[in-house]
Order: C-alpha cells, then structure tokens, then sequence
C-alpha cells in the first residue's frame, strides 16, 4: 500500500502589503505518495510558486503546514532541491564545480574524494553532460546549463525535487529534449517530483497526477486530476492516444473555462 510521502495540510498563507495582508494561498491540500509525478498548474498569480517555496522551506505557512515522512518542513533542507527556471549556476566556475558545491555542502566528510568525483561525474552523465563538464556557464547552451542545474540539485539525492517552470525560458526541440530526460531520470531514481509548468502538454506528457489551481488571491487546489497513461510515454505516440488528448482537453477546459485568466 502507497504510504503519503508528502503532505499538505490546510495550508494558508498571508503576504503583508501596505494596504493589509494579502492571502496569496487559501487552505490547500495535497497528499503524495513515494515516487509521484505532480504537476501545478494554473494561471499567473495563482500561487503555485508559493506552494512550491513552502515545500521547500523557504516560505513559512501562515496557517496549516507540511509535513515529509511525517516530519514538520520548517526550514529549507538536502532531502528537498530546486531547480528553478534560471539555472542559477555561478558564472566563475564550470559545470563540475557547480555540482561539487551542492555535493561538498551535503556529503562533506561522508565521501572520500574518489567517491565525490565519481558521483559528481556519475549525476552529470545522468542528464548528458559529462562532456562539457570543464566548460563555464557562459560556454554553453541554455538548455545546457539547464542540465547541470538539474545534475547539481540530483547530486544532493533529494527525496523530493521541486521544479518550478524548469524548461520555461527554453525553446522548445531543447525542451522537448528535457524532458525526455526528465522521464529517463525519473523512471531510474524514482524520487518524489513536483514540477510547476504553464504546459499543458508538458504537464500530461510527465505527470502522474496534474493538481489544477484556482485564480488567486486566496488560491486553492481547484481539482486534481490523475494521469493513467503507461510508462514509459513516447510523445509521438501519445499525439494520436484518445486518452492523452482527453486529459489535456481537460486541462484546458479547467483554465479556460472554470478559471478563465483574471483581467
């Protein structure tokens, strides 16, 4: 039996504004099981990166809370790594230093340096990187340093990554790329992902279960909505699936019909 991994409960959160609190995330709920697939999706402004910054513990809840394996998340934490939409790589050092930083701050006196090189290069050939691991960020392709933002958060053996709009800025062959990756990376590790995407395809194409979000302010969970597609999913095959396009009509129905975007 699946056992709830992580846990959202009644999660509620207010921002002080100069014109009083504003509340940005209104009792939210979520239940996820060891090794899921979540995708948040909904419009600008509706909160799901807050969500997203409260899982990793970079935003307190005003009220409810997280919990992961039954432990309160309070504060930011190794088991849990982001990866944002800008890589975030330091300028001055290559793509084999910026793994080694998150490596040396989790495993520091617990790997030998043979067993810190070996896994450094291990996470880079995980998303295809080994060869430009000597390279610096500005030596290399967008959706490159994408890649070694994602090795580097792997590196640290989260239970738990969090992405939010990972391939947004990149276009979309290198996207489409990524995300191939992302299922191979997934489909090895089996760790706990939730990704925030504005995709509605990349968000069928990857997920287990797609949780809808309501416009904000006070946004909430408006609908979630389970993926039963076999893995692993072939994105050419899936373009002609009847039950790929139901689920992405439904997706769409969700965000332009339910919750058409505010003006």
């Amino acid at each position: 039996m699946n056992q709830t991994h992580l846990e959202l409960t009644n999660v509620s959160i207010e921002f002080p504004t100069p014109n009083g609190a504003f509340k940005a995330l209104d009792d939210v709920n979520l239940k996820i099981n060891k090794g899921e697939f979540i995708s948040l999706i909904g419009h600008s402004g509706c909160g799901k990166s807050t969500v997203l910054n409260i899982v990793a513990g970079l935003y307190q809840a005003t009220t409810g809370g997280v919990l992961l394996n039954n432990r309160e998340v309070n504060e930011p934490g190794p088991e849990r790594a982001v990866v944002f939409q800008n890589h975030s790589l330091l300028p001055w050092l290559t793509s084999y230093q910026n793994v080694e930083l998150a490596v040396n701050t989790v495993f520091k006196g617990k790997k030998s340096k043979a067993e810190v090189h070996d896994w450094i290069e291990h996470n880079l050939k995980l998303v295809h990187m080994d060869h430009a691991m000597d390279k610096r960020p500005d030596e290399i392709s967008g959706g490159m340093k994408q890649r070694v933002g994602i090795a580097r958060a792997l590196a640290m053996q989260p239970e738990v990554l969090l992405m939010d709009e990972p391939f947004g800025a990149l276009d979309a062959l290198t996207r489409a790329h990524l995300q191939d990756s992302l299922m191979e990376i997934h489909a090895d590790l089996g760790n706990t992902v939730i990704m925030i995407t504005h995709d509605v395809d990349e968000a069928v194409l990857l997920s287990d279960y797609i949780v809808m979000m309501t416009n904000g302010p006070a946004a909430t969970v408006g609908e979630i909505m389970p993926v039963e597609l076999d893995r692993p999913r072939d994105r050419l095959a899936l373009a002609e699936d009847k039950d790929y396009n139901h689920y992405r009509g439904e997706v769409l129905k969700f965000l332009y019909e339910r919750q058409r975007r505010p003006e």
